[in-house]
């Protein structure tokens, strides 16, 4: 976070977001996300941050002594290690800062364990230094080593070295330049790199804010971090990772959530949020890697789509009779060119309906043809909850209540009307690799969590998520 506005180039439009956490979810530079007890917490500037029991509806009543600014997270092993600054950025009227780190057992501040360590104070900035001790980012490095970033637009980003046992800096480490142009950084590892974030453009300017989140990477955890064109991040590059997009502005201090195998969520704020009032509130994407890089994925939207088997490209559809439209079969051969040219409309869902069973209908997956039985809308039901980022949702033939429904066999049907029961509830989330799983919130009678799975070309059944499968995965076609 700074305190003085910059003015930047406005950045490139990213996927827009279909919806914003609920309850209370304001918070400025927001840690990254962390789970304690079967919560989620997330802390922010000023002290104190927000709880959530599903990831979906945030408030708040996360404690953090000390005030200051934009601290960060991490699990080490049973214990929580939060770092922040408790100055720097211009708050002090200077650019002297100091970060410190504290331990606890818990986040929960109703449990008889939570009692935070005293404050050891990590990195610090001088009033006329060219680096402000603000903006703390903490990775667990794959070999157990434990870094810290820290500044701002003010100076150099900079990285030391922490003792994971008693969060301390090591002894005798000297801070590395490694970034310039940003602030808000946070570091992450993934597949042989290592990653650093920062927050480029404007912050603390509401509507106007330009804050957009980009990355570099680099084999050593040093440094030098190249973005995808070779430029350096000391020399001001980045590669976007979000901007602003679907009424939401200034995305701001990354945080990366592994949810499991093949499912990521980053976090971030909004500097203003068209919706709330335009006020800064927690942001929860998934997160898509795409050849090696960080990019924001999309939320599910509202809208009508065919739903296709990534195992060989078919459509889940209502199993029912294929009508035939009228018309001739016209090919190139005996074609009059010269005839007017008409267009022909599609197949209508009352041209078929009328000869669909009126109890519960089949699913199974085939040719997409663009026909009534293969359109499915998809809507929200926010006031059913949710989880990590995103509501449930329904699923329905398009321009009916015939619902998607998990049953006590392991099995998908549709049912003749939405109820709002959990087993008609849909968790969508988009995975790694761009394309997405659909969980029902419940099978009955089951207490595993499963997923919409097609076993063979035609066959959709539930079964155990398998993120390396296709037979696990889906796309949304937008009609």
């Amino acid at each position: 976070m700074k305190s003085r506005i910059l003015l930047m180039g406005v950045s490139a439009l990213m996927a827009s977001a279909a919806y914003a956490q609920i309850g209370k979810p304001f918070i400025h530079d927001p840690s990254t996300i962390v789970e304690c007890d079967g919560k989620y917490y997330t802390f922010g500037t000023g002290g104190g941050g927000l709880i959530s029991e599903d990831g979906w509806v945030w408030n708040g009543g996360a404690v953090r002594p000390g005030g200051g600014a934009a601290p960060d997270a991490i699990k080490i092993g049973d214990r929580y290690l939060i770092a922040y600054s408790k100055t720097g950025g211009g708050l002090g009227g200077g650019h002297a800062g100091t970060v410190v780190t504290m331990w606890n057992k818990t986040l929960d501040p109703n449990s008889p364990d939570f009692k935070f360590t005293d404050e050891i104070e990590v990195a610090s900035s001088l009033v006329d230094e060219d680096c402000d001790a603000i903006d703390a980012g903490l990775l667990m490095g794959p070999d157990g080593r434990l870094w810290l970033s820290y500044g701002t637009y003010f100076g150099f980003i900079r990285l030391v070295e922490l003792d994971p046992k008693t969060g301390a800096r090591v002894e005798g480490n000297e801070a590395i330049n490694i970034a310039i142009d940003c602030e808000a950084s946070t570091m992450m590892y993934r597949n042989g790199w290592y990653y650093l974030l920062g927050t480029h453009g404007t912050c603390c300017d509401g509507l106007n804010s330009t804050y957009n989140i980009v990355v570099g990477r680099s084999r050593n955890v040093t440094g030098p971090y190249l973005d995808n064109v070779g430029r350096d991040m000391l020399q001001g590059g980045g590669k976007m990772v979000i901007a602003a997009g679907g009424r939401v502005v200034g995305p701001g201090h990354f945080g990366r959530y592994i949810v499991e195998d093949g499912i990521e969520k980053m976090s971030c704020h909004f500097e203003a949020d068209f919706d709330m009032s335009g006020r800064s509130t927690l942001g929860i994407r998934p997160l898509l890697w795409v050849n090696d890089w960080p990019v924001a994925g999309d939320l599910m939207k509202d809208g009508t789509y065919e739903i296709e088997s990534q195992r060989h490209g078919y459509a889940l559809e209502a199993a029912v009779d294929f009508i035939r439209m009228e018309g001739m079969r016209r090919g190139w051969w005996g074609a009059n060119n010269d005839e007017p040219l008409t267009s022909i409309a599609d197949q209508k869902l009352e041209d078929v309906i009328g000869g669909w069973p009126t109890g519960e209908i089949g699913v199974r997956i085939g040719d997409y043809m663009f026909r009534p039985h293969q359109k499915w809308t998809i809507t929200a039901v926010p006031e059913k909850g949710g989880y990590l980022g995103g509501p449930y949702f329904k699923i329905v033939i398009a321009g009916t209540n015939k619902a998607l429904a998990a049953t006590a066999d392991k099995e998908v049907t549709i049912v003749p009307e939405f109820t709002g029961a959990d087993e008609q509830l849909w968790q969508i989330d988009q995975l790694t690799d761009g394309t997405y799983r659909i969980m029902p919130k419940k099978v009955p009678g089951c207490d595993k969590r499963l997923a919409l799975v097609a076993i063979g070309d035609s066959t959709p059944t539930l079964e155990e998520f398998d993120s390396k499968s296709d037979n696990s995965k889906w796309l949304f076609k937008a009609h």
